[in-house]
């Protein structure tokens, strides 16, 4: 299966409770982290959600 790498690049103080609990099941922990994930439906749902608190690495 194909995969995405997703870095956060903002930090999650102040975001909404459930924008906290994407990052965190994302795999995402701190700025500049950068996980590796399978590219699926869902997993592009949550990108779409807190896009404003990550990137899509190439």
């Amino acid at each position: 299966m194909a995969t995405i790498k997703i870095k956060q690049i903002k930090s999650r103080i102040g975001a909404p409770i459930d924008q906290k609990r994407t990052l965190l099941a994302l795999g995402l922990h701190k700025i500049s982290q950068v996980v590796e994930v399978e590219d699926t439906p869902s997993i592009r749902g949550m990108v779409r959600k807190v896009h404003h608190l990550v990137n899509i690495v190439e």
